[in-house]
């Protein structure tokens, strides 16, 4: 598990690593229970040439450090409308490099998953979990660039510290999955 200090992701970290990670951070800053939020990668250099009002106002710096992809949020996802849904609606313009969905969950340990009962419908089984003792509250930063890379964050409600982040490219893939489709052609 990566550390990752408070004052952002590591320099060393790729590009679209350190934009999970810079989403995350935001997320967090807002507090638990937050609705599912988009976000369009951007490329930072593309962005201040083409963009130089908006970058200034987005405080995008000119200096060789600044972050190579900028995540800038989406409107509000739609209340009531299934994610997956949701998703199958988006279609990213060419001057998007790629996208970040951040979203809470409710998980269970592996250990519980063989105690899940079967047969039952997504409402009543969302239900089950939620009262069941060793379910886990998760927020979840997965991202997708357009040319299939792919990366996430996860950080649990009770270790919720920037140190205590785990990032990986496989970490959430049906999600991921989800992310690559709104580039198909």
């Amino acid at each position: 598990m990566p550390n990752v200090s408070s004052s952002g992701p590591p320099m060393a970290a790729s590009p679209l690593t350190r934009a999970v990670l810079e989403i995350d951070e935001y997320v967090a800053s807002l507090g638990w229970d937050q609705p599912a939020r988009l976000f369009a990668l951007v490329d930072t250099a593309q962005l201040r040439a083409q963009e130089p009002t908006l970058a200034d106002r987005l405080g995008l710096s000119d200096d060789a450090s600044a972050a190579p992809l900028t995540p800038i949020e989406q409107d509000e996802l739609p209340a009531g409308s299934p994610l997956d849904e949701f998703l199958g609606t988006i279609a990213w313009p060419d001057s998007i490099a790629g996208c970040a969905l951040s979203v809470e969950r409710l998980m269970l340990p592996p250990s519980a998953e063989a105690s899940v009962p079967q047969g039952m419908s997504e409402k009543q089984l969302a239900k089950w979990v939620a009262k069941h003792p060793e379910r886990q509250e998760v927020r979840m930063t997965v991202a997708v660039l357009r040319d299939g890379a792919r990366d996430s964050a996860l950080r649990l409600r009770e270790k919720d510290a920037a140190t205590d982040v785990l990032t990986g490219s496989d970490l959430v893939p049906g999600l991921a999955e989800a992310l690559a489709a709104t580039f198909a052609e």
